[in-house]
Protein backbone atom coordinates (compact mmCIF):
# COMPACT_ATOMS: atom_id res chain seq x y z
CA UNK A 1 0.00 0.00 0.00
CA UNK A 2 1.89 3.35 -1.20
CA UNK A 3 0.64 6.35 1.08
CA UNK A 4 0.92 9.72 -0.47
CA UNK A 5 0.74 13.32 2.10
CA UNK A 6 -1.32 15.56 0.86
CA UNK A 7 -0.74 19.16 2.64
CA UNK A 8 -4.14 20.33 3.83
CA UNK A 9 -4.53 23.94 5.74
CA UNK A 10 -3.15 22.50 8.77
CA UNK A 11 -3.33 18.69 8.52
CA UNK A 12 -1.28 16.80 7.07
CA UNK A 13 -3.92 14.22 5.25
CA UNK A 14 -2.74 10.54 4.03
CA UNK A 15 -3.76 9.05 0.72
CA UNK A 16 -3.83 5.32 -0.39
CA UNK A 17 -5.58 3.50 -2.87
CA UNK A 18 -8.92 3.45 -2.46
CA UNK A 19 -9.53 -0.30 -2.05
CA UNK A 20 -7.08 0.04 0.99
CA UNK A 21 -9.56 3.08 2.28
CA UNK A 22 -12.17 0.50 2.38
CA UNK A 23 -10.70 -1.94 3.94
CA UNK A 24 -9.66 0.04 6.29
CA UNK A 25 -13.15 1.81 6.57
CA UNK A 26 -14.65 -1.83 7.07
CA UNK A 27 -12.05 -2.55 9.83
CA UNK A 28 -13.74 0.86 11.57
CA UNK A 29 -17.26 -0.35 10.83
CA UNK A 30 -17.85 -3.76 11.98
CA UNK A 31 -15.42 -2.67 15.44
CA UNK A 32 -17.89 0.36 15.81
CA UNK A 33 -20.77 -2.71 15.44
CA UNK A 34 -19.31 -5.88 16.80
CA UNK A 35 -16.35 -4.20 19.57
CA UNK A 36 -13.98 -6.38 17.45
CA UNK A 37 -12.71 -7.21 14.10
CA UNK A 38 -10.71 -10.02 12.96
CA UNK A 39 -9.91 -11.05 9.37
CA UNK A 40 -12.98 -13.23 8.67
CA UNK A 41 -15.21 -10.18 9.59
CA UNK A 42 -13.29 -8.21 6.94
CA UNK A 43 -14.15 -11.63 4.10
CA UNK A 44 -17.31 -11.71 5.02
CA UNK A 45 -18.15 -7.98 5.38
CA UNK A 46 -16.39 -7.10 1.67
CA UNK A 47 -16.79 -10.79 0.44
CA UNK A 48 -13.28 -11.10 -0.04
CA UNK A 49 -11.28 -14.63 -0.02
CA UNK A 50 -9.39 -15.28 3.34
CA UNK A 51 -6.06 -15.47 1.57
CA UNK A 52 -6.29 -12.21 0.16
CA UNK A 53 -8.02 -10.23 3.44
CA UNK A 54 -4.31 -11.84 4.76
CA UNK A 55 -2.10 -10.24 2.34
CA UNK A 56 -3.41 -6.79 2.84
CA UNK A 57 -3.66 -7.42 6.52
CA UNK A 58 0.01 -8.09 6.41
CA UNK A 59 1.01 -5.20 4.21
CA UNK A 60 -1.11 -2.99 6.77
CA UNK A 61 0.48 -4.23 9.77
CA UNK A 62 3.95 -3.81 7.73
CA UNK A 63 2.96 0.00 6.76
CA UNK A 64 1.91 0.83 10.19
CA UNK A 65 -2.01 0.63 9.88
CA UNK A 66 -3.46 -1.65 11.68
CA UNK A 67 -2.09 -4.32 14.82
CA UNK A 68 -3.18 -7.75 14.90
CA UNK A 69 -2.95 -8.88 18.42
CA UNK A 70 -2.78 -13.01 19.31
CA UNK A 71 -6.51 -13.69 19.34
CA UNK A 72 -6.35 -11.96 16.02
CA UNK A 73 -8.43 -8.74 16.78
CA UNK A 74 -7.28 -6.29 14.45
CA UNK A 75 -6.87 -2.62 16.10
CA UNK A 76 -6.28 0.58 13.47
CA UNK A 77 -3.30 2.37 14.57
CA UNK A 78 -3.57 6.12 14.54
CA UNK A 79 -2.56 6.18 11.34
CA UNK A 80 -5.54 3.92 10.20
CA UNK A 81 -7.64 5.40 12.34
CA UNK A 82 -7.45 8.33 10.67
CA UNK A 83 -8.00 7.69 7.28
CA UNK A 84 -11.13 5.47 8.49
CA UNK A 85 -12.56 7.71 10.21
CA UNK A 86 -12.09 10.19 7.13
CA UNK A 87 -13.56 7.98 4.93
CA UNK A 88 -16.52 7.11 7.29
CA UNK A 89 -17.19 10.48 7.74
CA UNK A 90 -17.23 11.45 4.04
CA UNK A 91 -19.66 8.06 2.85
CA UNK A 92 -22.20 8.71 5.29
CA UNK A 93 -22.65 12.85 5.01
CA UNK A 94 -22.45 11.91 1.37
CA UNK A 95 -24.93 9.43 1.78
CA UNK A 96 -27.06 11.81 3.62
CA UNK A 97 -27.18 14.48 1.01
CA UNK A 98 -27.75 12.34 -1.25
CA UNK A 99 -31.04 10.96 0.13
CA UNK A 100 -31.85 14.21 1.17
CA UNK A 101 -31.75 14.59 -2.92
CA UNK A 102 -34.46 11.66 -3.07
CA UNK A 103 -32.08 9.30 -3.78
CA UNK A 104 -33.31 5.73 -2.40
CA UNK A 105 -31.03 4.92 0.48
CA UNK A 106 -28.98 1.63 -1.30
CA UNK A 107 -27.89 3.41 -4.32
CA UNK A 108 -27.18 6.52 -2.06
CA UNK A 109 -24.47 5.20 -0.25
CA UNK A 110 -23.50 2.83 -2.89
CA UNK A 111 -22.71 6.25 -4.78
CA UNK A 112 -20.84 7.93 -1.65
CA UNK A 113 -18.88 4.91 -1.74
CA UNK A 114 -17.79 5.87 -4.86
CA UNK A 115 -17.48 9.85 -4.82
CA UNK A 116 -15.91 9.72 -1.14
CA UNK A 117 -12.39 8.39 -2.55
CA UNK A 118 -12.04 10.78 -5.53
CA UNK A 119 -13.35 14.43 -3.89
CA UNK A 120 -10.51 16.52 -2.68
CA UNK A 121 -10.43 17.60 0.70
CA UNK A 122 -11.30 21.32 0.04
CA UNK A 123 -14.53 20.18 -2.25
CA UNK A 124 -15.42 18.05 0.76
CA UNK A 125 -14.60 20.96 3.52
CA UNK A 126 -16.73 22.93 1.37
CA UNK A 127 -19.84 20.99 0.56
CA UNK A 128 -19.78 19.73 4.15
CA UNK A 129 -20.09 23.67 5.43
CA UNK A 130 -22.79 23.78 2.92
CA UNK A 131 -24.92 20.82 3.52
CA UNK A 132 -23.91 22.37 7.48
CA UNK A 133 -25.48 25.58 6.65
CA UNK A 134 -28.88 23.85 5.09
CA UNK A 135 -29.41 21.12 7.82
CA UNK A 136 -29.83 24.49 10.08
Amino acid sequence: MKAVTQKSKDVDIVKIHEAAENYLETIYIVKKRLGYCRSIDVCNELGYSKPTVSVVMKDFRQNGYVVIDSHGDITLTEKGLKVAERMYERHQLLGKMLIDLGVDDETAYADACKIEHDLSEESFSKIKEHYSKMKK
